[in-house]
Protein backbone atom coordinates (compact mmCIF):
# COMPACT_ATOMS: atom_id res chain seq x y z
CA UNK A 1 0.00 0.00 0.00
CA UNK A 2 1.35 3.02 -0.64
CA UNK A 3 0.71 5.81 1.64
CA UNK A 4 0.41 9.71 1.68
CA UNK A 5 3.68 10.06 3.98
CA UNK A 6 5.74 7.68 1.90
CA UNK A 7 4.54 9.78 -0.87
CA UNK A 8 5.36 13.19 1.04
CA UNK A 9 8.66 12.02 1.74
CA UNK A 10 9.44 10.94 -1.80
CA UNK A 11 7.94 14.49 -2.88
CA UNK A 12 10.09 16.06 -0.22
CA UNK A 13 13.31 14.32 -1.94
CA UNK A 14 12.65 14.65 -5.36
CA UNK A 15 10.45 17.97 -5.91
CA UNK A 16 8.33 16.05 -8.05
CA UNK A 17 4.70 16.32 -8.48
CA UNK A 18 2.50 14.28 -5.91
CA UNK A 19 0.81 12.42 -8.47
CA UNK A 20 4.08 11.99 -10.22
CA UNK A 21 5.43 10.51 -6.84
CA UNK A 22 2.70 8.52 -6.13
CA UNK A 23 3.20 6.80 -9.85
CA UNK A 24 7.04 6.27 -9.35
CA UNK A 25 6.50 4.29 -6.01
CA UNK A 26 3.43 2.20 -7.78
CA UNK A 27 6.07 1.04 -10.49
CA UNK A 28 8.25 0.26 -8.00
CA UNK A 29 6.25 -1.27 -5.22
CA UNK A 30 7.07 1.16 -2.57
CA UNK A 31 11.00 1.46 -2.90
CA UNK A 32 12.17 4.97 -2.34
CA UNK A 33 15.13 4.63 -4.04
CA UNK A 34 13.78 2.95 -7.18
CA UNK A 35 11.49 5.73 -7.32
CA UNK A 36 13.64 8.44 -7.10
CA UNK A 37 15.94 6.42 -9.81
CA UNK A 38 12.27 6.52 -11.98
CA UNK A 39 11.61 9.52 -11.37
CA UNK A 40 14.62 11.20 -12.91
CA UNK A 41 14.87 8.83 -15.80
CA UNK A 42 11.39 10.04 -16.83
CA UNK A 43 12.98 13.68 -16.50
CA UNK A 44 10.60 14.53 -13.66
CA UNK A 45 13.27 14.69 -11.09
CA UNK A 46 17.14 15.80 -11.29
CA UNK A 47 17.21 16.22 -7.16
CA UNK A 48 17.73 12.31 -5.56
CA UNK A 49 20.86 12.50 -3.59
CA UNK A 50 20.25 11.32 -0.27
CA UNK A 51 23.36 13.16 0.78
CA UNK A 52 21.57 16.29 -0.08
CA UNK A 53 19.55 16.18 2.85
CA UNK A 54 20.90 18.62 5.82
CA UNK A 55 19.59 17.65 9.21
CA UNK A 56 21.43 17.15 11.99
CA UNK A 57 22.49 20.97 13.71
CA UNK A 58 26.25 21.14 14.80
CA UNK A 59 29.24 22.35 13.82
CA UNK A 60 32.15 22.01 11.08
CA UNK A 61 35.72 23.40 12.45
CA UNK A 62 39.46 23.00 11.20
CA UNK A 63 42.43 23.26 13.30
CA UNK A 64 46.00 23.58 11.81
CA UNK A 65 49.04 23.12 13.19
CA UNK A 66 52.66 23.36 11.15
CA UNK A 67 52.21 20.03 8.67
CA UNK A 68 49.05 18.82 10.63
CA UNK A 69 45.57 19.35 10.29
CA UNK A 70 42.06 17.97 11.94
CA UNK A 71 38.63 18.63 10.01
CA UNK A 72 35.92 17.79 12.12
CA UNK A 73 31.91 17.32 12.59
CA UNK A 74 29.88 17.52 16.26
CA UNK A 75 26.38 16.99 15.90
CA UNK A 76 23.97 18.69 18.05
CA UNK A 77 20.23 18.58 18.35
CA UNK A 78 19.22 22.30 18.14
CA UNK A 79 21.04 25.16 16.36
CA UNK A 80 20.58 26.84 19.59
CA UNK A 81 23.09 24.56 21.24
CA UNK A 82 25.42 24.40 17.70
CA UNK A 83 25.72 28.21 19.18
CA UNK A 84 26.37 27.58 22.78
CA UNK A 85 29.61 28.69 24.34
CA UNK A 86 29.88 25.51 26.49
CA UNK A 87 29.39 23.77 22.76
CA UNK A 88 31.93 25.45 20.84
CA UNK A 89 34.57 25.13 24.36
CA UNK A 90 34.24 21.67 23.72
CA UNK A 91 34.56 21.35 20.23
CA UNK A 92 38.15 23.69 20.39
CA UNK A 93 38.87 21.14 23.18
CA UNK A 94 38.84 17.96 20.62
CA UNK A 95 40.61 19.73 18.28
CA UNK A 96 43.36 20.83 20.51
CA UNK A 97 43.55 17.28 22.27
CA UNK A 98 43.42 15.82 18.25
CA UNK A 99 46.77 17.81 16.91
CA UNK A 100 48.70 17.61 19.68
CA UNK A 101 47.98 13.41 19.88
CA UNK A 102 49.18 10.95 17.51
CA UNK A 103 45.49 9.36 17.11
CA UNK A 104 44.06 8.58 13.70
CA UNK A 105 40.68 6.53 14.24
CA UNK A 106 37.92 7.52 15.26
CA UNK A 107 38.12 4.87 18.52
CA UNK A 108 41.65 6.03 19.32
CA UNK A 109 40.64 9.60 19.67
CA UNK A 110 38.01 9.25 21.83
CA UNK A 111 40.07 7.62 23.82
CA UNK A 112 42.54 10.46 24.11
CA UNK A 113 43.09 12.63 27.73
CA UNK A 114 41.63 15.86 28.33
CA UNK A 115 41.21 17.81 31.62
CA UNK A 116 37.67 15.86 32.07
CA UNK A 117 38.78 12.54 31.43
CA UNK A 118 38.29 10.99 27.78
CA UNK A 119 37.57 12.64 24.84
CA UNK A 120 34.26 10.62 24.92
CA UNK A 121 33.90 11.28 28.69
CA UNK A 122 33.55 15.01 27.82
CA UNK A 123 31.05 14.35 25.09
CA UNK A 124 29.02 12.01 27.84
CA UNK A 125 29.47 15.20 30.49
CA UNK A 126 28.77 17.93 27.97
CA UNK A 127 25.53 16.14 26.50
CA UNK A 128 24.24 16.27 30.84
CA UNK A 129 25.02 19.49 31.13
CA UNK A 130 23.80 21.47 28.29
CA UNK A 131 20.70 18.71 27.79
CA UNK A 132 21.27 17.76 24.16
CA UNK A 133 22.57 14.85 22.55
CA UNK A 134 26.05 15.54 21.38
CA UNK A 135 28.26 13.40 19.07
CA UNK A 136 31.78 13.65 17.36
CA UNK A 137 30.03 12.52 13.97
CA UNK A 138 33.61 12.12 11.97
CA UNK A 139 37.36 13.42 11.72
CA UNK A 140 40.09 13.06 9.57
CA UNK A 141 43.34 13.86 10.59
CA UNK A 142 45.58 15.08 7.63
CA UNK A 143 49.51 15.34 7.70
CA UNK A 144 51.44 17.11 4.79
CA UNK A 145 54.60 17.54 3.14
CA UNK A 146 56.77 20.63 3.32
CA UNK A 147 55.54 21.24 -0.33
CA UNK A 148 52.50 21.29 0.14
CA UNK A 149 49.47 23.99 1.19
CA UNK A 150 46.60 23.60 3.31
CA UNK A 151 43.56 25.67 2.74
CA UNK A 152 40.88 26.11 5.20
CA UNK A 153 37.69 27.87 4.60
CA UNK A 154 34.72 27.55 7.00
CA UNK A 155 31.13 28.89 6.13
CA UNK A 156 27.94 30.31 7.50
CA UNK A 157 30.14 29.99 11.12
CA UNK A 158 30.22 26.43 10.73
CA UNK A 159 27.63 24.84 8.46
CA UNK A 160 30.80 23.95 6.14
CA UNK A 161 34.23 22.95 6.46
CA UNK A 162 36.37 22.19 3.51
CA UNK A 163 40.32 21.36 3.80
CA UNK A 164 42.16 21.35 1.15
CA UNK A 165 45.82 20.51 0.46
CA UNK A 166 47.84 21.63 -2.43
CA UNK A 167 51.56 20.39 -4.01
CA UNK A 168 53.47 23.60 -5.40
CA UNK A 169 50.78 26.24 -5.01
CA UNK A 170 50.35 29.02 -2.08
CA UNK A 171 48.25 28.98 0.67
CA UNK A 172 46.03 31.55 -0.95
CA UNK A 173 45.35 29.42 -3.82
CA UNK A 174 44.53 26.68 -1.59
CA UNK A 175 42.08 28.71 0.39
CA UNK A 176 40.36 29.70 -3.18
CA UNK A 177 39.85 26.21 -3.67
CA UNK A 178 38.64 25.44 -0.41
CA UNK A 179 35.64 28.26 -1.35
CA UNK A 180 34.84 26.67 -3.88
CA UNK A 181 34.54 23.70 -2.91
CA UNK A 182 32.17 24.97 0.05
CA UNK A 183 29.86 26.83 -2.81
CA UNK A 184 29.84 23.60 -5.24
CA UNK A 185 29.58 21.07 -3.40
CA UNK A 186 32.33 18.55 -5.50
CA UNK A 187 31.87 14.54 -4.18
CA UNK A 188 35.72 14.05 -5.90
CA UNK A 189 38.66 15.56 -6.97
CA UNK A 190 38.77 13.79 -10.23
CA UNK A 191 36.53 11.52 -12.93
CA UNK A 192 39.02 8.20 -11.65
CA UNK A 193 38.17 8.93 -8.17
CA UNK A 194 34.12 7.84 -8.83
CA UNK A 195 33.88 4.26 -8.57
CA UNK A 196 32.58 1.99 -11.36
CA UNK A 197 29.02 1.29 -9.97
CA UNK A 198 28.32 4.77 -9.49
CA UNK A 199 28.85 6.17 -12.85
CA UNK A 200 27.38 2.65 -14.47
CA UNK A 201 24.07 3.44 -12.31
CA UNK A 202 24.42 7.32 -13.58
CA UNK A 203 24.43 6.09 -17.38
CA UNK A 204 22.00 3.84 -17.20
CA UNK A 205 19.92 7.02 -15.69
CA UNK A 206 20.79 9.25 -18.70
CA UNK A 207 20.04 6.28 -21.36
CA UNK A 208 16.70 6.09 -20.00
CA UNK A 209 15.96 9.82 -20.24
CA UNK A 210 17.55 9.60 -23.91
CA UNK A 211 14.93 6.93 -24.43
CA UNK A 212 12.40 8.98 -22.64
CA UNK A 213 12.97 11.79 -25.12
CA UNK A 214 12.42 9.70 -27.97
CA UNK A 215 16.55 9.95 -28.93
CA UNK A 216 17.55 6.85 -31.77
CA UNK A 217 18.88 3.93 -30.15
CA UNK A 218 22.17 4.88 -32.22
CA UNK A 219 22.66 8.27 -31.25
CA UNK A 220 23.10 7.41 -27.62
CA UNK A 221 26.06 6.68 -27.52
CA UNK A 222 27.75 9.51 -28.74
CA UNK A 223 25.08 11.72 -26.78
CA UNK A 224 26.23 9.76 -23.58
CA UNK A 225 29.94 11.36 -23.98
CA UNK A 226 28.57 14.58 -23.75
CA UNK A 227 26.36 13.91 -20.67
CA UNK A 228 28.93 12.08 -18.60
CA UNK A 229 31.52 15.00 -19.43
CA UNK A 230 28.65 17.43 -18.00
CA UNK A 231 28.73 15.05 -15.12
CA UNK A 232 31.74 15.43 -14.40
CA UNK A 233 31.56 19.09 -14.30
CA UNK A 234 29.19 18.60 -11.87
CA UNK A 235 30.70 16.55 -9.33
CA UNK A 236 34.32 16.83 -9.84
CA UNK A 237 36.42 19.48 -8.12
CA UNK A 238 39.10 19.24 -10.93
CA UNK A 239 36.31 19.74 -13.65
CA UNK A 240 34.34 22.12 -12.17
CA UNK A 241 34.35 25.73 -13.41
CA UNK A 242 36.03 27.82 -11.31
CA UNK A 243 33.82 30.91 -9.34
CA UNK A 244 36.35 33.24 -9.50
CA UNK A 245 36.89 32.64 -13.19
CA UNK A 246 36.27 35.09 -15.59
CA UNK A 247 36.83 32.85 -18.76
CA UNK A 248 35.57 29.38 -17.93
CA UNK A 249 38.53 28.01 -16.44
CA UNK A 250 38.31 24.95 -14.38
CA UNK A 251 39.41 24.34 -10.73
CA UNK A 252 41.99 22.33 -12.03
CA UNK A 253 43.42 25.03 -14.88
CA UNK A 254 43.35 27.42 -12.07
CA UNK A 255 45.54 25.80 -9.56
CA UNK A 256 47.43 24.25 -12.82
CA UNK A 257 48.16 28.01 -13.86
CA UNK A 258 50.03 28.82 -10.33
CA UNK A 259 52.24 26.11 -10.32
CA UNK A 260 50.26 23.66 -7.94
CA UNK A 261 48.07 19.97 -8.02
CA UNK A 262 45.16 19.15 -5.23
CA UNK A 263 46.71 16.40 -3.29
CA UNK A 264 43.29 16.10 -1.07
CA UNK A 265 39.88 17.15 -0.37
CA UNK A 266 37.42 17.10 2.58
CA UNK A 267 34.52 18.78 2.91
CA UNK A 268 32.20 18.27 5.62
CA UNK A 269 28.51 20.10 5.39
CA UNK A 270 26.74 19.84 8.97
CA UNK A 271 23.92 17.06 8.78
CA UNK A 272 24.65 16.24 5.48
CA UNK A 273 22.98 12.72 4.60
CA UNK A 274 21.40 12.72 8.19
CA UNK A 275 17.32 12.82 8.57
CA UNK A 276 16.21 15.78 9.99
CA UNK A 277 14.34 15.84 13.53
CA UNK A 278 10.79 16.68 12.24
CA UNK A 279 9.45 19.84 14.63
CA UNK A 280 5.59 20.64 14.70
CA UNK A 281 5.49 24.08 16.09
CA UNK A 282 2.01 24.29 16.65
CA UNK A 283 1.76 20.93 18.73
CA UNK A 284 5.09 22.52 21.01
CA UNK A 285 2.91 25.33 22.16
CA UNK A 286 -0.49 23.32 22.74
CA UNK A 287 1.22 21.21 24.57
CA UNK A 288 2.83 24.02 26.40
CA UNK A 289 -0.46 25.50 27.20
CA UNK A 290 -1.77 22.38 28.61
CA UNK A 291 1.05 21.74 30.80
CA UNK A 292 -0.12 25.12 32.69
Amino acid sequence: MITASLVKELREKTGAGMLDCKKALEACNGDIDASIDWLREKGISKAAKKADRIAAEGVASIMIKGNKAVILEVNSETDFVAKNEKFNNMVQTILKTVIDSDAKTLDEILELKTDEGTIQDLIVAKTATIGEKLSLRRIEVITKNDDEVFGDYIHMGGKIAVLTVLKGANESVAKDVSMHAAAMKPLYIKSSEIPTSVLDKEKEIMKEQLLNEGKPLDKIEGILIGKVKKYYEEVCLENQIFVKAENKETVSEYVKNNGGTITTMIRFEVGDGMEKRQENFAEEVAKQMQGR
